[in-house]
C-alpha cells in the first residue's frame, strides 16, 4: 500500500480541475495534488525544471487529452520515449469517448481511460479508483 499518493493533474479546464480536487480530497484529505495546464508544463514538473511546482514520488498522472500548447497524446509520446519518465503511471481523464482516442491511449501504455461524463457526479468513481490504486500498489523502494 502506498501511504501517500501524489497526483499530477494535467488539465486545462479550471472547473474540471476543481471538481477532481474536491473528489480526491474527500477520499484522502492528505493527497498531494499538483496541477499543469498542459503537457509542456507537466513535463517541466516531471523533469524537475518547473520554477515553483514539484511532485514527489510515488506519483501518478491524470491526463486530459484535449489541451492547448501540448495535448495529451503529445505528452504521452514524449514521456514514453524518455528513459526516466517512460514508466510513469498515467490515467486518461477526458471528454473524448472516441474509440480511436481510446486505442491510441492504450497503445501508449496508459493504466486506464475514463470519460469525464461516465465518472459520475463530482468524479466520485475517480476518487474510488485512486483509493483502490493507493491500497493495491506496493511501493517501489
Amino acid at each position: 500500500m502506498i501511504e501517500h499518493l501524489n497526483v499530477l493533474i494535467v488539465e486545462d479546464d479550471d472547473v474540471a480541475a476543481e471538481s477532481i480536487t474536491r473528489s480526491l480530497k474527500k477520499v484522502d484529505p492528505d493527497i498531494s495534488l499538483v496541477y499543469a495546464e498542459h503537457g509542456k508544463t507537466a513535463i517541466e514538473i516531471l523533469e524537475k525544471r518547473h520554477p515553483s511546482r514539484t511532485l514527489a514520488a510515488p506519483y501518478l498522472v491524470l491526463l486530459d487529452l484535449n489541451m492547448p500548447v501540448m495535448n495529451g497524446f503529445e505528452f504521452l509520446e514524449y514521456i514514453r520515449e524518455d528513459p526516466v519518465l517512460q514508466d510513469c503511471i498515467v490515467f486518461i481523464l477526458t471528454t473524448s469517448n472516441d474509440d480511436n482516442d481510446r486505442a491510441r491511449a492504450y497503445d501508449n501504455n496508459v493504466a486506464g481511460y475514463m470519460v469525464k461524463s461516465a465518472v459520475g457526479p463530482q468524479f466520485a468513481k475517480l476518487a474510488m479508483l485512486m483509493d483502490a490504486y493507493r491500497n493495491a500498489v506496493e511501493p517501489n523502494h
